[in-house]
């Protein structure tokens, strides 16, 4: 027999995510950096007892709801590129549940994340316990089954050996390029109690190494085929250039091929704004130069995209008859709407890719072209970004008087409501990696907590600024409190425009009138108020100004930037004003109805759909 050590369950989960390491940059690093944690019922006897024995090597950190420090995880995750993982972790019932969405978000994106949430009992002794929901039909079921859709990977620990064999395999999932994504773990709550001759193998330093799985010859032939037949190509460059480290690989392949390469908003900031080969941002939040390219493109190198509606302008966007190639390490994503799929790791198809292309590229005159749209789209941006005598400014002002005032390494983080459009269009990215905008859920509430994780990745590199509507601060703002304990400080722009400006600009465009989105349109007995962003921060220990104009603005940021917390910044925006964009987007509009712009939307909204490219 070999030397074992008795420990409970929970105590070996713990000194087994100590010994995890991988390498950054050359440099060994804990594989798992630190744990948001809130303890209750489920995990504060056994998980924080074995947690508070390491806090040395995995440091706990104290979120303000689970579902933000999750979020937390996530902004981290996605900072470090998905080579290092936090872990999150809840009690038994609704502690576990509020995570739900954060998970949804960390699947929807491919990002690593382990979540640990307290379970019922195994043995169902006690049953039922405090925060139990019980299913009448199968006593087996509680709510961290609903964790099953939204996560990678999922294991329901009721035995305290079976951790030996399920933490290394939800390990490999998170770090797999072509599976990434949450791994969930539900410990049960007798089962983390019990103690267990472990292996002192199983506890040993193990470094974890990210796969780079190389294309099939066949399929780079096949493209660089189909390429070299191309006279108007377009590369989209996805969040998973990012990942594979291939940024500048895809520069380079597209500036020594001559091909305009476009953005995702997950791809955002794999160039910089003034790269000669950048063409601007795609699709429904996209430049106009980059959809005038995709629309006359004939053979489009989606690389590390999965092409979601936003990008593609709900299949829109491009010619039927382009010929869509599809680098991708997961399956899935590289075979959507049948394009020729490359299914590899984005930086060893590139480079195998560019080398078997020989001499081949486009003539010069595509590239010169693309320029010019880009160039045209700067124009308008910057007519829109221009200061004017409004009473307030727009989404469009603010983001320019924040980007001129950004340094290079500082990260704005966004996600949901009227900014991730206006951010899309009109942010000028300095430096590679210093963009992050989750859109793919879309998930308001991320911005904070994201913020939060991307300070502690950057580790002084910069200071994430965080830019939000009112909506997105009245939703999730207390892990504001959360930075300034932790010393890990955010810039927070607030843009007070009133309720939820951008989905109620969706609303009238389809037809229907203002209706429960800005608070002006909602069911109140009183009149609106704005509420003091500036107090309300203050009180959670941030430094605040409310700003009354774009010089206001300017003149706070210079102060921020010498604060020593978190601190925000409010000013009130106006709600109808944007950057125009010219991709269309298909959304439910009712087949009938007796209002006649909601008739007029319906007959738009079926022109649309005509021109979506369906099984092509």
């Amino acid at each position: 027999m070999g030397r074992t050590v008795r420990l409970t369950m929970a105590q070996a989960l713990v000194r087994w995510l100590c010994a995890q390491e991988t390498e950054i940059d050359g440099q060994r690093v804990p594989l798992f950096a630190g744990v948001f944690g809130i303890f209750g019922h489920g995990n504060v006897t056994c998980l924080s007892e074995a947690l508070e024995g390491v806090q040395d090597r995995l440091p706990t950190w104290r979120g303000q709801n689970e579902q933000s420090m999750a979020l937390a995880a996530v902004g981290f995750a996605k900072a470090r590129l998905r080579r290092q993982i936090m872990v999150a972790t809840s009690s038994i019932g609704p502690g576990a549940t509020n995570m739900l969405t954060a998970a949804a978000a960390a699947h929807t994106n491919r990002l690593p994340v382990l979540l640990l949430s307290g379970d019922t009992f195994a043995n169902r002794a006690p049953d039922p316990v405090m925060q139990q929901v019980e299913h009448f039909g199968n006593p087996s079921i509680t709510v961290n089954d609903a964790f099953r859709p939204v996560t990678r990977y999922w294991d329901r620990i009721s035995l305290p050996e079976q951790i030996i064999g399920s933490l290394p395999q939800a390990v490999a999932t998170m770090l797999d390029p072509a599976d990434c994504g949450p791994a969930f773990l539900g410990l049960c709550q007798d089962t983390q109690e019990k103690a267990y001759d472990y292996p002192i193998a199983f506890f040993e330093p193990r470094v974890w190494e990210i796969p780079r799985p190389r294309p099939d010859r066949r399929a780079v032939a096949r493209a660089v085929e189909v390429l070299r037949g191309a006279k108007a190509p377009l590369l989209i460059s996805g969040g998973g250039v990012r990942y594979a480290g291939a940024s500048e690989a895809v520069a380079e392949f597209a500036r020594k091929r001559g091909i305009p390469v476009v953005e995702t908003i997950a791809g955002k900031g794999t160039l910089t704004h003034d790269h000669p080969v950048h063409a601007g941002p795609l699709g429904i939040v996209g430049s106009t130069s980059a959809n005038a390219l995709a629309a006359e493109a004939d053979v489009i190198l989606a690389v590390g995209t999965r092409l979601m509606d936003f990008t593609t302008g709900s299949w829109t966007a491009f010619s039927p008859d382009a010929r869509i190639i599809g680098i991708n390490a997961a399956r899935w994503d590289a075979l959507k709407h049948s394009t020729l799929p490359v299914v590899g790791d984005a930086l060893e198809t590139m480079q195998e890719l560019d080398a078997a292309l020989g001499d081949w590229s486009a003539e010069p005159s595509h590239i010169e072209r693309a320029q010019g749209l880009f160039a045209d789209w700067n124009a308008l941006v910057d007519r829109h970004q221009a200061p004017t005598n409004a009473e307030r400014p727009t989404y469009a002002q603010v983001v320019a008087s924040v980007n001129r005032w950004a340094a290079p390494r500082d990260t704005v983080v966004t996600a949901a409501g009227g900014l991730p459009g206006e951010l899309m269009k009109g942010w000028k990215v300095k430096d590679p990696g210093t963009f992050d905008l989750e859109f793919g859920y879309s998930t308001m509430g991320y911005e904070i907590a994201a913020g939060w994780g991307h300070a502690m990745a950057k580790q002084g590199d910069g200071t994430p600024i965080v830019m939000i509507g009112d909506g997105t601060y009245m939703m999730m703002n207390s892990d504001i409190y959360s930075t300034v304990l932790s010393g890990h400080k955010l810039v927070i722009i607030v843009c007070d425009n009133g309720g939820y400006a951008v989905i109620n600009r969706l609303q009238n465009a389809k037809g229907i009138p203002g209706f429960n989105n800005l608070i002006q349109d909602c069911r109140i007995t009183r009149d609106p108020f704005p509420v003091d962003f500036a107090a309300h921060s203050r009180a959670m220990g941030a430094e605040s100004r409310h700003c009354d104009s774009l010089a206001d603005l300017e003149a706070a940021l210079d102060w921020a930037r010498g604060t020593d917390r978190t601190t925000v910044l409010s000013i009130a925006t106006d709600a109808f004003a944007w950057v125009p964009g010219d991709a269309d987007w298909d959304v439910g509009v009712p087949e009938v109805s007796e209002r006649p712009a909601v008739q007029e939307a319906r007959k738009a909204q079926e022109l649309i759909r005509e021109k979506q490219r369906v099984g092509v």
